[in-house]
């Protein structure tokens, strides 16, 4: 049986080279003589491992030496609280609301902060982005928390939005690595990995040096950021494996050509299949053109009834986990770094003959 294209949105497609050096190194990791999900973490081939998957994402994303880079356990969603928590303090957080994950990072917040919804778009079924005049931010704030690219409304921020000298935290679970970002501009990122980074069960936060003085002495030091970036994100065992195709996928985006040539190419795959959507007369996206994400491409049939027929047939075809999220319904394509133009190719090509045959 034939690999398909995987549209999922997470977890995503990983990189075909990096799962074929993953299986060929399964048993025998390097000069360990095991695999790499059986020795220590504190061992010196582990720690040469995570040295240079650090060194390789610190390259790739031009991250300054004043950025601590951490390789932690969980998903986004245990951060939404762990942040808040770091960082909340007495001053409360502002949050720009813009679809789902931006939402629930705001509730996630609450128990630890004052969150204060600075700007949301849900009056607008999150089809647009807020005007950013009409944001109400607060200069006293901790931090301003942000949600780059919604996975399940399909609507992304693309440029980075200036919050004045109040720190910017962005979950970036459906961007990062991407194409470039200054990330002196940002006070925290965070990704979970399983879409642009490798498998889930990992988290890399990126977080500028200085707030960790913030970070509370009176939380339990597993969930103290200051307290993992002091130990190397060796404060309990991590995520080994994770960290190990996270590093593979760094690699492979060097030999690539890097986030400039990844932004070209998504750029370049999500124009030609938001161009045959507009133009088909007979699948349709909702997004306001100027915030359609590059990532995850929302759409629907003509006639919602041809929605199982079109799941069915596109499986069939080599087109895997096209189905939209639940609570929008119909399609949802997500390429990411991964999904190779061919891929893209192939989706029309199928797009087209359905609408032939159906419309």
């Amino acid at each position: 049986m034939s690999r398909a294209y995987n549209f999922s949105s997470g977890p995503g497609a990983i990189p075909e080279p990096v799962l074929t050096q993953a299986r060929d190194e399964m048993l025998e990791w390097s000069s360990a003589r095991a695999s790499v999900m059986e020795i220590s973490h504190r061992g010196k081939h582990f720690i040469q491992l995570a040295e240079q998957a650090e060194a390789d994402l610190r390259a790739l994303m031009a991250i300054p030496a004043n950025y601590k880079v951490l390789f932690l356990q969980g998903g986004a969603t245990q951060h939404f609280a762990q942040i808040p928590m770091n960082f909340g303090a007495a001053a409360g957080a502002d949050y720009i609301v813009t679809g789902q994950w931006g939402q629930k990072a705001s509730k996630e917040a609450k128990p630890y902060t004052t969150v204060r919804i600075a700007a949301t778009s849900e009056a607008d079924n999150f089809f647009k982005l807020p005007a950013r005049a009409a944001w109400q931010l607060d200069a006293s704030a901790a931090y301003v928390h942000y949600t780059p690219n919604e996975t399940i409304q399909g609507v992304e921020i693309h440029d980075i939005p200036d919050v004045g000298s109040v720190p910017l935290f962005a979950d970036m679970s459906s961007n990062i690595l991407s194409k470039p970002v200054d990330v002196s501009k940002f006070g925290l990122i965070y990704a979970g990995a399983q879409k642009n980074i490798g498998a889930s069960g990992l988290v890399v936060l990126i977080v500028r040096e200085d707030l960790l003085a913030r970070c509370p002495s009176n939380i339990a030091g597993i969930f103290n950021y200051a307290a993992h970036a002091k130990d190397g994100s060796m404060l309990n065992t991590p995520n080994t494996f994770g960290w190990y195709l996270a590093g593979l996928t760094f690699q492979w985006l060097q030999r690539e050509g890097g986030l400039v040539e990844m932004g070209r190419r998504n750029d370049e795959k999500a124009k030609k299949l938001y161009a045959y959507i507009d133009a088909s007369g007979f699948y349709s996206n909702p997004i306001d053109p100027a915030a359609r994400s590059r990532m995850n491409v929302p759409f629907r049939l003509a006639d919602e009834k041809l929605d199982d027929a079109f799941l069915k047939e596109s499986e069939a075809a080599g087109l895997m986990a096209l189905k939209g999220h639940r609570s929008v319904g119909g399609m949802r394509a997500s390429i990411y770094n991964a999904m190779p133009m061919a891929g893209v190719d192939a989706l029309i090509d199928f797009m087209r003959d359905f609408a032939r045959r159906n419309g």
